[in-house]
């Protein structure tokens, strides 16, 4: 009942918002266009000023907090979303009314299995933020170390069940009712989704990246990420060490204590190519509000990073085809390509290359018209993506959010310096990257790295060598009775249908008979050409058995 009365409310708003403009222009079955355009509120609810994507972004803040993170995480999907509609989207805002302090405080001693005041020194009731999922209390331990206390919001998880069910109904409407629904798996996006908000529902995950990100950086110059206290951490309440920098989008401040701009713009490049290369691990939420500079060193400054629910990884062979495509890119090589595309199962075998090629040309050219400085290395990826998308490409999760990674931090880096090349401040790390990975240097450390599991097998190889000969000999055996019972399957077949063809054929001379010596009016009649021509399949099908 309740399912059904959200049902109906997302109607309501559907309706009020006239959200049906936005399957205009889309591909629809005719009779869902028909459908569509016998809405009544068509008819009585004018569309007013507003953009579509305006009324889209409206719509989901009424809807709620559950529908406004979708919101956010298709606002990275512009392999599936007009500039429009993406640019709308981002404005979604996560602002929610904190719960009771009372309630917050309670929770964390359930948790803790202690008082407050035992746990804490000091603890700030009143939070210092509030979204969807959780609020943010700050608090000073009696060791003298300030922190951050994460509480999840209570009852979120049942909303959050019951608001997922919906979206994955209109995901499965969206596959049956739009033609090119099937290809563009509205059913996984959700999916996708769903893991990623019940992922942040377990803090103990969360704390999780932030530690192993915070050891990949350890005593780095151009990363901090704050400490995770393990003892006070559990699924529903995370504590952190608290930091104290200068919110990455605020360049007045950043200007004001004479912070290095261009080196600031350049350390987020780094940053993220290390990441994505070095570790395979990147901070997948890098938007202004989850990065912060150092006060300390304006000259040599540092990004603080916090909020690790969502992060991303690559294989090695994602990672090995992704820095081949941009120095192919960069240096017009487009039949490389697309054959890395092909050769990484990103599109499928069959693509005919010289197709693809010219539509990633068709693509990419245009873009060598700007300046190199004001090539966008997320806008490369995102068109290739989408050309791709032509030609079947399977939607690559961990690309996505590579690709919602990278235009984050190119559009940090150049509100911090608007001069920045990411693809001069990038291309030395790729390709030292590749030199490291392909050079004699990285073959002999892969053989140093598997030597020992070499010794370790070394004594068995005769025995492994024997089994495999063995097991060689018994497939020959179970083929040869495989191939002979396969012969008397095919025998007892062919008896059976010669028997079911003579039972069939005798039918039909029966028939025939029957047909041919009816009385003289009978005769008279075309009926016994009916029977001469059951007697002909009579004979045909006596004869062939």
């Amino acid at each position: 009942m309740r399912r059904l009365l959200r049902i109906f409310k997302i109607a309501r708003v559907f309706a009020r918002y006239r959200l049906d403009t936005l399957f205009d222009q889309i591909n629809l079955h005719w009779y869902v266009r028909l459908l569509i355009k016998l809405m009544l509120w068509r008819y009585l609810i004018p569309v007013g000023k507003r953009s579509q994507g305006a009324r889209l972004r409206l719509a989901l803040e009424e809807l709620g907090p559950v529908f406004i993170k979708f919101g956010q995480m298709l606002s990275t999907r512009r392999d599936l979303l007009s500039d429009d509609l993406a640019q709308e989207l981002k404005k979604l805002q996560d602002q929610v009314p904190p719960f009771e302090s009372a309630y917050s405080q309670r929770l964390i001693e359930q948790a803790l299995n202690a008082p407050v005041e035992e746990i804490f020194a000091e603890f700030n009731a009143t939070p210092m933020a509030s979204a969807s999922v959780a609020q943010v209390h700050e608090a000073l331990l009696y060791s003298g170390e300030e922190v951050v206390v994460k509480v999840i919001r209570p009852g979120i998880e049942k909303t959050i069940k019951k608001d997922i069910a919906v979206l994955f109904t209109i995901a499965q409407l969206v596959e049956v009712l739009w033609v090119e629904g099937r290809r563009l798996k509205p059913v996984e996006v959700v999916a996708d989704y769903e893991n990623t908000i019940f992922d942040e529902l377990d803090l103990r995950k969360e704390a999780a990246n932030g530690s192993q990100i915070r050891r990949n950086f350890e005593n780095s110059p151009i990363l901090y990420v704050p400490e995770i206290y393990w003892d006070l951490t559990r699924q529903n309440v995370l504590v952190m060490e608290r930091i104290h920098g200068i919110p990455v989008a605020d360049i007045d401040q950043l200007k004001a204590q004479n912070t290095d701009m261009k080196k600031l713009a350049e350390q987020g490049v780094e940053v993220f190519f290390t990441q994505v290369f070095r570790d395979s691990f990147f901070h997948a939420d890098m938007h202004p509000g989850n990065i912060f500079v150092s006060r300390e060193n304006p000259s040599t400054p540092q990004y603080i990073a916090v909020d690790f629910g969502i992060v991303g990884s690559l294989s090695s062979e994602d990672q090995n085809y992704l820095a081949r495509n941009f120095l192919a890119f960069f240096q017009r090589d487009y039949r490389q390509v697309a054959q890395l595309h092909i050769d990484s199962g990103w599109v499928p075998p069959e693509t005919n290359v010289q197709s693809f090629e010219t539509a990633i040309r068709s693509v990419c050219e245009p873009i060598f018209e700007k300046p190199l400085k004001d090539i966008s290395f997320g806008m490369v990826l995102m068109g290739l993506f989408q050309t791709a998308r032509r030609f079947n490409m399977e939607v690559q999760p961990q690309l996505v959010l590579l690709q919602k990674t990278l235009l984050n931090i190119e559009g940090l880096g150049r509100q911090l310096y608007p001069e920045l090349d990411l693809w001069e401040t990038g291309k030395p790390y790729l390709e030292r990257w590749m030199k490291e990975r392909m050079g004699p240097k990285a073959v002999y450390r892969s053989m140093k790295q598997q030597a020992p599991d070499w010794l370790d097998k070394m004594p068995h190889l005769p025995q492994m060598a024997y089994e495999a000969l063995h097991q060689l000999k018994n497939l020959d055996d179970v083929r040869r009775r495989d191939m002979l019972a396969l012969s008397v399957a095919r025998q007892e077949l062919q008896q059976q249908r010669s028997q079911r063809g003579r039972w069939l054929g005798l039918i039909c001379l029966v028939a025939a008979i029957g047909l041919s010596v009816e009385d003289p009016l009978i005769m008279a009649s075309e009926l016994p050409a009916i029977g001469w021509l059951l007697g002909g399949v009579a004979a045909m099908l006596l004869l062939r058995h």
